[in-house]
């Protein structure tokens, strides 16, 4: 187990879109030396290490002797191999979501994370979004919760369904508010530019009465991140874009119908991955418990991929409508 020490040896392997903005901001982050990336691609290996003042490695196994701690940047069919080799090596790790491929992969990297007394955080980045974490304290027993996660198209991001790229981060955050098993799950969704499903609708009732109602797409042409929240007496409505969070209350006066009291709460401009990065540093330097471990990671894959098993099951039944004339032409692109 490692000690507390006043500077922390980090590296990033996988540096493409995402990894290099996590490079940038372990570079200029104070008590942090950024010891090196990691790339298959030595040309972008060295563009971002020059960027960063620091060293390359196309083998990111060497990288590890250099560190006390990685974030995980690869493409999610390579994480659980690549962090199981970390772990092996004793370097806590920060993986990106979805934190594996299947459940098996995550139990295993949960297991020897907890046998070694490492540090398994997971990438769930809108955990730090200041609006979600406004919104926690005004919490109490909610009824019903709809969230809304829509993207214009990108080639970025389609190595996964839109489940598992976009879903799973509103799956995370309802198991974070509401306290209660689930007793049922009802989908649907289609591909609709890519091979896979690409637009989608998760409807999830909980033990307690609760019911969660998640619709995301990867192909719209607006960007939209919302979350609606309806309690006893209390209307939530968070902007994870705009970082703003709605308070509406209703206020019995005398005898009259209930008068709804209104209250609108903006949050500064803040990094929300250089959040999570530090908190992550200072969870290595403590030997701190992640806000987003490898267990609730775990939790939102299992539900996610609950989701996808019910998508594709109902597909079957529709196939003769999915044939390659039906997308719009991006399939085949690179």
């Amino acid at each position: 187990m490692k000690q507390d020490k006043s500077s922390i040896r980090v590296g990033v392997i996988g540096v493409g879109y995402l990894g290099r903005f996590h490079a940038q901001k372990y570079a200029a982050m104070e008590g942090v030396e950024l010891a090196g990336v990691a790339d298959v691609d030595p040309a972008r290996a060295e563009a971002v290490a020059k960027e960063c003042g620091t060293v390359p490695f196309m083998d990111y196994r060497e990288l590890l002797e250099q560190t006390d701690a990685v974030s995980i940047v690869v493409p999610t069919v390579h994480h659980h191999r690549v962090a199981l080799d970390c772990l092996a090596r004793g370097v806590d790790i920060l993986l990106e979501k979805p934190m594996t491929v299947t459940l098996a992969e995550a139990d295993a990297l949960i297991r020897l994370a907890e046998e070694k007394q490492l540090i398994l955080q997971v990438g769930h980045l809108e955990r730090f979004n200041p609006a979600v974490l406004a919104v926690q304290p005004l919490l109490n027993n909610p009824l019903f919760i709809e969230a809304h996660r829509l993207s214009v198209f990108k080639n970025r991001g389609t190595d996964v369904d839109v489940i598992l790229d976009l879903m799973i981060h509103d799956i995370d955050i309802i198991l974070s508010m509401v306290n209660s098993p689930i007793q049922s799950i009802h989908t649907v969704g289609a591909p609709v530019v890519t091979q896979l499903t690409d637009i989608a609708n998760a409807r999830i009732v909980f033990e307690n009465g609760c019911t969660a109602n998640i619709t995301v797409s990867r192909i719209s042409l607006d960007n939209v991140r919302k979350m609606r929240i309806f309690q006893p007496g209390r209307y939530l409505a968070v902007d994870f874009s705009k970082k703003e969070v709605m308070d509406v209350r209703l206020k019995q006066e005398g005898g009259s119908f209930p008068l709804p009291e209104i209250s609108k709460h903006a949050f500064q401009e803040q990094d929300v991955l250089e959040l999570e990065l530090r908190e992550f540093v200072d969870n290595v330097r403590l030997r701190r418990q992640p806000t987003v471990s490898g267990r609730e990671g775990r939790r939102a894959l299992e539900i996610a991929l609950d989701v996808i098993r019910q998508i594709r099951e109902n597909q079957d039944r529709f196939a003769h409508l999915l044939s390659a004339e039906g997308n719009f032409g991006f399939a085949n692109e690179p």
